[in-house]
């Protein structure tokens, strides 16, 4: 018999349930109807349900099919009108008979003794054998335990080539738990790169990007546990392989159920990382990173605490991924909260993805059945009620960087001061160049002021020193009238500078003159040589005065040579000058 793909949905008084049985006659199919049992059969179609509540066959039950679609849809009453059926996504646990809900483990075996592969186009038949040997209870006990519940061991025996590609630690079989922690804490020492995690801290463009994605499980709507549940939808792939999962029952121990709700956080933390770091895209790094930031995955740990669980999720981010930034393994932990908190359908929706990925990677496929596909059909079977008590539990415990042993608060300290360091550095050279620039400007500035204010600044000393000449030629002629005051007081003997006063030199030094200013000087010359008219009385009332203070020679005008390149010197002619000796 073929099991048919079905569905259920359900409203407040009626059960709705949809099976697809294409190529089949419509007037022959069976219904049967018993308190939490429902059996349908159409030739060649057969299912079997056991409900998570009661209906009942009281003539309100309705079918309808679609011939096209090859779909035939049930509406069947339920016994207490407005009840909620929960878990009506759980597929594998409604397709399990109604005795197999005990308590009672289910043997399988593990040997691949099963149906031979018909591929043999690349089968080496001249391979070297070894003959198996079965592994007596008392050897098996001596080995390890590892896998889902820690119910497995053995397997990474017989898979030598591929455990190097699965998982990190070397000897799965012998390490015992204690071994395999020592071993991943001193791996993750070993992998962590300061160098990497503060370029990841400091340009972190790409980090604020991810931390803004939106993951599917953000999108559901809000409401009660119910809701939450009906808000997951399932695809059709999804709801195949929900129909191809082997019921099971689990037989844990309580060690060992505290053990499998840690190990699902571990793994559900590491998928959020995956997801929300691919913007929910996977690609053929995928599997790596997903087993590489589980530890139950990648060492087969088994945690004692959530806190531990978080330390080694927080550890293995910092070390291992593309993007190794402290926020997003706290936006994972946010995000396996909501997951948590939304419902075990939801839960499971995102553990059929691992199950996808690990199932197109060779050969990461192992762990599914070591650990997924168990976690698969365990958690269908959970209460909803420890569901959110572990969410609560999550929530309220923290993860900081001073508990992962990393030393990173005296990481980013060091590296923020050597920051600082250099941003002063460079303002300091922004603030020299910047003055280099504003001294040059000045510089410019200036000899251009200089070079046009030198023509006028020689311009007016050389009017002035033609007034001081007049003046003093004035003054020379009144002295002679007024000989009486002069015996009074004898004049005083005075410098050249007195009778000819030396304009002051400028402050900044004098820059070539352009054709401009030359021609602005010979003009202003011949000005001066028209005003300084000197007569032979005044130059001997001048000898005269000169003799005394014991200066020789005429009259000179030489303003300074720095500031006038004008130069008159008037010297006593032969005649003149024997009049004047005694």
């Amino acid at each position: 018999m073929i099991t048919p793909a079905f569905d259920l949905s359900q409203e407040p008084e009626f059960l709705i349930l949809s099976i697809r049985v294409p190529y089949t006659r419509t007037s022959e199919f069976d219904l049967y109807i018993d308190g939490t049992d429902l059996k349908f059969f159409a030739k060649p179609y057969f299912l079997r349900l056991s409900l998570p509540g009661r209906i009942v066959e009281d003539g309100r039950e309705k079918a309808k099919f679609d011939i096209d679609a090859g779909l035939v849809t049930l509406r069947v009453p339920k016994e207490t009108a407005g009840e909620h059926f929960e878990g009506l996504q759980m597929l594998t646990s409604l397709l399990a008979p109604k005795g197999a809900r005990s308590a009672k483990p289910l043997i399988e075996d593990l040997s691949p003794g099963g149906a031979e592969d018909d591929d043999e186009e690349d089968f080496d038949w001249q391979m070297e054998q070894e003959v198996y040997k079965e592994t007596s209870p008392e050897e098996l006990g001596a080995l390890q335990k590892y896998g889902f519940g820690n119910q497995r061991c053995g397997v990474f025996a017989r898979l030598q080539e591929e455990l190097s590609d699965v998982i990190d630690l070397k000897n799965p079989e012998g390490a015992t738990v204690d071994e395999r922690r020592r071993g991943r804490l001193d791996a993750e020492a070993a992998a962590f790169s300061p160098d990497h995690y503060l370029a990841d801290l400091f340009e972190d463009a790409e980090i604020k990007e991810l931390l803004k994605f939106r993951p599917w499980w953000e999108k559901l709507s809000p409401g009660t546990e119910q809701e939450g549940q009906a808000a997951v939808s399932f695809t059709d792939d999804e709801k195949e392989q929900l129909r191809k999962f082997t019921n099971r029952s689990y037989l844990l121990d309580k060690a060992s159920r505290h053990q499998a709700w840690l190990g699902l956080v571990d793994i559900l933390l590491a998928y959020c990382y995956e997801a929300r770091s691919t913007e929910g895209e996977h690609n053929v790094e995928s599997p790596w990173t997903i087993r590489k930031l589980s530890g139950t995955l990648c060492w087969l740990e088994t945690y004692s605490s959530l806190h531990d669980v978080l330390l080694s999720f927080g550890r293995r981010v910092l070390c291992y991924p593309l993007y190794r930034h402290f926020a997003l393994a706290s936006a994972a932990v946010r995000d396996t909260t909501k997951i948590l908190q939304t419902g075990k359908a939801c839960v499971l929706r995102g553990l059929l993805d691992i199950h996808r990925v690990f199932r197109e990677n060779d050969p990461a496929y192992i762990l599914n059945d070591l650990y997924i596909t168990d976690y698969c059909v365990w958690i269908q079977r959970v209460k909803s009620k420890k569901m959110s008590a572990l969410a609560e539990t999550l929530q309220k415990t923290s993860l900081q960087k001073k508990d992962l042993g990393l030393e990173l608060d005296e990481l980013e300290e060091a590296a923020a001061m050597v920051a600082e360091e250099d941003e002063d550095v460079d303002d300091d050279d922004d603030d020299d160049e910047e003055e280099e620039g504003v001294a040059s400007d000045c510089a410019l500035i200036s000899g251009s002021d200089s070079s046009s204010s030198d023509s006028s600044d020689e311009s007016e000393e050389s009017e002035a020193e033609g007034q001081s000449c007049t003046e003093s030629n004035e003054g020379g002629g009144g002295g002679a009238e007024g000989g009486g005051a002069s015996k009074d007081n004898p004049p005083q003997p005075q410098p050249i500078s007195a009778a000819s006063p030396v304009p002051r030199a400028p402050t900044s030094p004098l820059l070539p003159a352009s054709q401009g200013s030359s021609l602005l000087i010979q003009e202003l010359g011949e000005r001066v040589e028209e005003e300084l008219r000197i007569s032979p009385s005044s130059r001997r009332r001048g000898a005269d005065r000169t003799s005394r203070s014991g200066s020789i020679g005429g009259t000179l005008l030489e303003p300074s040579p720095r500031t006038n390149p004008l130069l008159i010197v008037t010297t006593p002619q032969e005649g003149e000058d024997a009049a004047v000796d005694p």
